[in-house]
């Protein structure tokens, strides 16, 4: 074996004391995954901010867990509850209207709920619960009811005329939305009548023999109706299941063919006399 030479040793030792070189791309990818983390981050709290502010003022998804809107909404054993974008805005500029289906907060004189919403003491299945019903995912609150308005303040709604219809003002209702449960009684039990006062809503689920409204709660009569300050919002939507998307209908029971008729005729002259002669 030849021996080393003082220069290539010396080599050899400067050789190990030199540092490495630094990495090609100079650490930008460990900041490219910190920046990408970060960014990720930003995006998500600026998503969740969006979707509570959305859902606070503008819209909200509702989970219908309650049998009392057959057919028009579903929520029953064995089947998927539909999931319904509650319209926020719309009352800000006018009243509900007969045959709106609304959200509402249950007041006081509604002791019975349609439904029991199951909540959780650990905080993190509370987290995650808050976070489900901000997409429709999870119930929001026992105190929150569905129904459709029936009679407004002012009006008198009772039951029932001789082919079991409610009254209006002593005017049968039209209402092609109503759901009897098979087998069951197909008609609706009198109750007495019922002058509406003025800012509150009578209101009544389109499952007639399956919901508590304004016929039971608080013993009935004018303890059943519920305030419109009490109104979250109109249920225009039903966005899941995917077979069941579509706009929630919004008849008005009080109005009826007649009626139709006679604003057709109405607005036909209307038209006609812009005609040139």
């Amino acid at each position: 074996m030849a021996p080393v030479s003082t220069d290539e040793a010396r080599d050899e030792r400067d050789d190990a004391e030199r540092p490495l070189p630094p990495s090609s791309d100079g650490g930008k990818g460990r900041k490219r995954a910190g920046s990408f983390v970060k960014e990720t981050a930003i995006l998500i709290g600026i998503a969740l901010v969006l979707t509570v502010l959305i859902q606070t003022f503008l819209a909200k998804v509702y989970v219908i867990p309650s049998g009392s809107m057959e057919q028009t909404l579903h929520g029953c054993a064995g089947c998927t509850d539909d999931r319904v974008l509650v319209d926020k805005v719309v009352y800000r500029f006018r009243d509900p209207s007969p045959g709106d289906v609304v959200v509402f907060r249950g007041p006081e004189a509604w002791t019975h709920n349609d439904f029991t919403a199951e909540h959780s003491d650990n905080p993190v299945v509370q987290g995650l619960q808050w976070l489900g019903s901000l997409i429709g995912l999870a119930q929001v609150d026992e105190r929150d009811f569905v129904k459709r308005v029936i009679a407004v303040g002012g009006q008198t709604v009772q039951c029932c005329d001789a082919q079991h219809r409610v009254l209006v003002d002593g005017k049968p209702l039209d209402e092609p939305y109503i759901y009897f449960i098979p087998g069951a009684k197909q008609q609706m039990d009198d109750f007495a009548p019922v002058k509406v006062p003025a800012g509150r809503l009578f209101v009544m689920g389109d499952s007639r023999q399956n919901s508590n409204d304004s016929r039971f709660q608080g013993g009935g009569g004018v303890n059943g109706t519920i305030a419109i300050t009490d109104v979250i919002g109109k249920a225009r939507l039903i966005v899941l299941p995917p077979g069941r998307f579509g706009f929630i209908s919004d008849h008005d029971p009080q109005v009826a063919a007649g009626g139709l008729v006679l604003l057709w005729w109405r607005r036909r002259d209307w038209a006609n006399s812009l005609l040139p002669v």
